[in-house]
């Protein structure tokens, strides 16, 4: 007995009384077929049921439910259908079914037209999406401003917009925030005296190269967890009153002696504290997610700038968001471009300091 090699199905042959037989091999069932055959009932059991469901009418109630039936016929007062759901004859009252509901989603289905329930799930997603994109503006096609607080710069770098965070400088971050204001009872120079708010350096690290860039500010977010990681629990204090949402100006700085001037403080004799700062006119839009926009009036001038927070009588937070204007500088690293969400960019500095409690 031998097989025969090169027929298309396996072949076997034998010697039986001087005769020459051809047998072709037929393979062994396995459990495959097995496995075809537990498809095919699970498809003959549960397909009708779930094609039953999709061709279903409905037959609505006068309470707004309503039940699947395949079909139904009135015999007196009462409703005899067959459910789609329990593959069963059911009855109920005549007086409970709303048959001119029932017509119109018969027709409206027929027509194509979207059941209440999808209508209803459009509308929930169309208001979560507005709600979440409330929380990050956009600010051009493809850049949108993150959830979390931070400030941001539209820049514009060879045609491609841009947003930039700038960091918070000022020295080191003081946890003490009622340092960071600036009043004559927590400076210790002389009345009569003048001093100075500089940065150190003659250039910030991030440089802006259109003339007219927006900064987007957003502290709000950040405020209650900085609070939380200043230190061990303190005295509750007096409520401050809120600061005006457009508190915030571009200050020009001037370099001098490898650093940069933000402004000036002048106390008198009678201790009355007032400051000086070369303000650029802006125009501050609040936006929502509790973001404010502020953005110069006219062209910036190449140079070094800040961004500040002026706290009306309690003075200015001494810490600043610095940067730059100059068209011939080099692209800024870590820029968020169209298509990059802003949770990429670097951490924001840790604590920002915005105002005391």
């Amino acid at each position: 007995m031998r097989d025969l090699v090169g027929a298309s199905k396996p072949l076997r042959t034998c010697v039986l009384n001087n005769q020459v037989l051809v047998q072709a091999l037929t393979p062994r069932p396995r459990h495959g077929f097995f496995w075809i055959l537990t498809v095919t009932a699970c498809l003959a059991l549960f397909g009708p049921i779930a094609s039953a469901q999709q061709l279903s009418k409905r037959l609505i109630l006068k309470d707004g439910s309503y039940q699947l039936a395949a079909q139904w016929e009135v015999k007196g007062d009462r409703v005899r259908y067959l459910s789609s759901e329990r593959n069963d004859w059911e009855e109920l009252p005549n007086s409970m079914v709303d048959w001119p509901a029932t017509e119109k989603w018969e027709k409206d289905r027929a027509a194509g037209v979207p059941s209440p329930e999808a209508v209803a799930l459009d509308k929930e997603l169309a208001e979560e999406r507005a709600s979440e994109e409330a929380k990050s503006p956009q600010v051009v096609p493809g850049l949108r401003l993150p959830e979390d607080g931070s400030v941001l710069l539209l820049d514009s770098f060879q045609t491609q917009p841009q947003l930039v965070e700038l960091q918070q400088n000022g020295g080191e971050l003081n946890r003490n925030r009622t340092q960071n204001i600036i009043r004559a009872v927590v400076i210790p120079i002389p009345l009569g005296s003048k001093q100075t708010i500089e940065l150190d350096g003659l250039h910030a690290t991030v440089q802006a190269h259109t003339p007219v860039p927006s900064i987007y500010v957003n502290l709000q977010p950040n405020q209650d967890s900085a609070d939380a990681s200043v230190g061990p629990q303190q005295p509750v204090q007096p409520q401050q009153p809120e600061q005006p949402w457009d508190r915030f100006r571009i200050v020009r700085t001037q370099g001098k002696k490898g650093k940069r001037i933000v402004g000036a403080i002048n106390i008198n004799p009678l201790g009355k504290v007032s400051q000086k700062q070369t303000l650029v006119p802006t125009t501050c839009v609040r936006l929502t997610g509790g973001w404010v926009k502020v953005t110069p009036t006219a062209t910036l001038e190449p140079g070094e700038y800040a961004l500040v927070e002026l706290l009306g009588r309690e003075g200015m937070n001494t810490f600043v968001w610095d940067f730059g204007m100059d068209p011939a500088a080099p692209a800024n690293a870590a820029a968020v471009k169209p298509g990059v969400t802003t949770s990429s960019q670097p951490s924001k500095p840790q604590d920002l300091q915005t105002r005391p409690r």
